[in-house]
C-alpha cells in the first residue's frame, strides 16, 4: 500500500507549494485529482468532451479527449503557453530588479 502511495503521490510531496493550475486531459478519469483541486481551490483547465461534466472544470477546451492528434496538439499548446509565460515573468523581474539597482545607484 505504501509503494502505492508513494508512486501516484511522490511528486506531490516534493512541490514546495501548490500549483497555480491543474490541466486535465480527461476529466472523466481523472475525477479524484479534479475533486482534490477543487478543495485545494486549484483552477482546473481541462479537455472536455461531451461525456464530461463541464461544471467540475473552470475553463474548459472542448475537445475529443480520446483523439490522439487533438491531446498532443492541446497539450503542446499549453505547454508552450507557460513556457511563453515563465520567460515573461522572468524578463519582468529582471527589469524590476534592474530599475531598482540603477534608483539605488542614483540616490548613492
Amino acid at each position: 500500500e505504501m509503494e502505492k502511495l508513494e508512486k501516484y503521490l511522490g511528486g506531490v510531496k516534493e512541490m514546495k507549494k501548490l500549483p497555480g493550475a491543474m490541466f486535465v486531459v480527461d476529466p472523466r478519469k481523472e475525477h479524484n485529482a479534479i475533486a482534490e483541486a477543487r478543495k485545494l481551490h486549484i483552477p482546473i483547465v481541462a479537455i472536455v468532451d461531451t461525456n464530461c461534466d463541464p461544471d467540475e472544470v473552470d475553463y474548459v477546451i472542448p475537445a475529443n479527449d480520446d483523439a490522439i492528434r487533438a491531446i498532443r496538439l492541446i497539450a503542446s499548446t499549453m505547454a508552450n503557453a507557460v513556457q511563453e509565460g515563465r520567460q515573461g515573468a522572468d524578463a519582468e523581474v529582471e527589469e524590476t530588479l534592474a530599475e531598482a539597482e540603477a534608483e539605488k545607484v542614483e540616490e548613492e
